[in-house]
């Protein structure tokens, strides 16, 4: 079943049936997507991870249906809708059939590799030609058309990079695994700057600013990435420079670059007026463009979820990061109670979670992730790793009495392979 589940990660994000157009009329991911439902209504290890993290979801969905119903533009934004719902479903097969460390450590590894076979893909096809000229610029695009745009594409890198410091420090491939996750940085690295996207390398440097920062020998990397900065910033195309030079000094680039940066600014401020106009529920998922009249997204989350989703959904959205810091927080008070779990990979996905969703609220200034799969998925990953550490710390418990009143709570589990009742203290 967790190997259906990567192969569908790999249909969703690489999106071979978007490049050879032949592929699209099989459908074949709705084909896959099917046979993987079917598989899992008989995958007899599937259960149900109590977590809050599944209401604040559900609080979600039922405000996108009620906003989507109560919207004037409800037929234009259906593929939206429908989109969302089937990441909600994936949701919902990723934490119901992978509920131990083993199964989590392959999907996570297993996300990694297809994010890594997504970039190499896109990188040949951008050496064979493929690419958009935007903005006084070559830039480089994902392989699929979905997801594909230069600012989507590096979004999507900069979100995957949180889970290499997880298997780094897991030792998973052992030196060999360390030389492929450094290649992939680079890798990573290489495609948000060809990408020229201004967001994306901002959020390239702020997630690299956090894992310095967190490093014990922190001022030795920030002294060579000083070292290094400059003549990586000379190493590039020089419309690539000029094109982030637009970062600190807008004036610089073309018109248009500095008009696209301040639309960032202007999607904020639509999106209030359409909250304005419809508080409750605002002009409807996925409705910004009839709504608006623009040509173009909102590229702010804020002016997003404020302008589509009107008060339903800045509630139902709250809930769901307030669940995601909940979830958090309950696995630091596992952690600091025993730090010798604190390079395993249930101990480590907590923490990349919580980093992409500060990534995430940071590249939203700057662009409409509201709908994005990266909330779904880690949210999994995250309930995954939380089940999996009350499991670990079940078991580890000395007191007999305390072992007796959290087995009754579990719903009688089995131990996990290799303990036995003697071994966890009863």
């Amino acid at each position: 079943m967790h190997w259906l589940l990567i192969g569908y990660m790999f249909l969703f994000i690489d999106r071979p049936f978007e490049v050879w157009t032949w592929l699209g009329d099989l459908h074949i991911e709705r084909a896959y997507m099917i046979c993987t439902i079917g598989v899992w209504l008989f995958y007899p290890k599937k259960r149900w991870l109590p977590n809050v993290q599944h209401w604040a979801y559900a609080s979600f969905a039922t405000a996108v249906l009620a906003c989507w119903v109560l919207s004037p533009w409800m037929s234009q934004a259906q593929p939206k809708i429908e989109d969302w719902f089937k990441i909600l479903v994936f949701y919902v097969l990723l934490v119901t059939s992978v509920n131990d460390e083993k199964a989590l450590k392959t999907v996570v590894v297993g996300f990694v590799v297809v994010m890594a076979l997504y970039l190499l893909h896109s990188l040949k096809e951008y050496i064979g030609g493929k690419h958009v000229y935007r903005m006084s610029t070559k830039r480089m695009v994902g392989v699929d058309t979905t997801n594909g745009d230069p600012n989507s594409f590096g979004a999507s890198i900069v979100f995957a990079l949180p889970m290499i410091p997880v298997l780094w420090r897991a030792g998973i491939g052992g030196k060999w695994g360390k030389l492929a996750l450094t290649g992939y940085v680079g890798l990573s690295a290489l495609c948000i700057v060809l990408t020229g996207s201004r967001s994306g390398l901002l959020g390239f440097l702020l997630w690299s600013t956090l894992l310095i920062l967190g490093h014990r020998k922190r001022f030795l990397w920030i002294g060579l990435a000083v070292a290094l900065a400059p003549a990586m910033f000379l190493a590039m195309p020089a419309e690539l420079q000029n094109r982030f030079e637009t970062i600190i000094n807008p004036d610089v680039g073309p018109e248009n670059a500095k008009v696209s940066g301040e639309g960032r600014m202007h999607g904020l401020n639509m999106g209030f007026e359409l909250w304005g106009k419809y508080p409750l529920n605002g002009a409807g998922p996925g409705a910004w463009i009839p709504a608006t009249g623009s040509d173009i997204e909102s590229h702010n989350l804020l002016g997003q979820l404020v302008g589509e989703m009107g008060l339903l959904g800045v509630l139902s959205f709250g809930f769901v990061l307030l669940a995601f810091g909940w979830n958090t927080w309950q696995t630091r008070k596992v952690m600091k109670a025993n730090p010798e779990w604190k390079n395993d990979i249930v101990s480590q996905v907590p923490k990349a979670v919580f980093t992409t969703v500060f990534l995430m609220l940071f590249l939203g200034m700057f662009g409409h992730n509201l709908f994005r799969f990266t909330w779904l998925w880690y949210g999994g990953f995250l309930v995954i790793a939380a089940y999996a550490l009350r499991q670990r710390r079940l078991f580890t418990v000395e007191e007999p009495q305390v072992i007796d009143e959290l087995y009754a709570v579990e719903d009688n589990q089995p131990l996990p392979k290799g303990w036995s009742y003697h071994e966890a203290g009863k």
